[in-house]
């Protein structure tokens, strides 16, 4: 199943606010193209300190990881800082993420990552296409409940 990278009728707060939802969806359905459109190619993420610069580094480094498990992100808390006509703004949202090995997230007992974590992202809207899109992402894990095995093996 595939989902739709452009949404009608949002307005500027819920289409940056779309960004995030794009990004953390496409993990989820391993939607390359949905992830991919949530940012620029230059795009910085900064994950507990650790930066992963370029679209390329964040899929090496993260999203092929992460979209070959079974996972869901749940967002809340989100707060969107902009001003109309503007073409950049920022925004900072509360994160659970539950990470399974690929097939494993339905087995009773089976090892699992649960983490909280805080987003703290800017965003630009992009004149080519007209979606905002993600320049720099800061996550910070702020507790974790689990097997870190779970997400670290290659």
């Amino acid at each position: 199943m595939s989902y739709p990278i452009t949404l009608s009728s949002l307005t500027t707060r819920e289409a940056i606010t779309d960004t995030l939802y794009r990004c953390v969806t496409g993990f989820d359905t391993a939607d390359t193209a949905l992830f991919d459109s949530a940012f620029t190619k230059d795009a910085i993420f900064d994950l507990n300190g650790r930066l992963l610069e370029g679209l390329e580094s964040i899929h090496k480094d993260c999203y092929d990881k992460v979209s070959k498990m079974d996972t869901i992100h749940h967002i809340s808390n989100v707060r969107v800082n902009m001003k109309e006509g503007e073409s950049k703004a920022s925004l900072t949202a509360s994160a659970l993420a539950q990470h399974y090995r690929l097939g494993e997230g339905l087995q009773s007992g089976t090892p699992y990552l649960l983490a909280g974590s805080l987003y703290s992202l800017d965003v630009v809207r992009d004149d080519e296409d007209g979606l905002w899109k993600i320049t720099h992402w800061k996550l910070k894990i702020i507790w974790a409940e689990g097997d870190w095995g779970v997400v670290m093996e290659e």
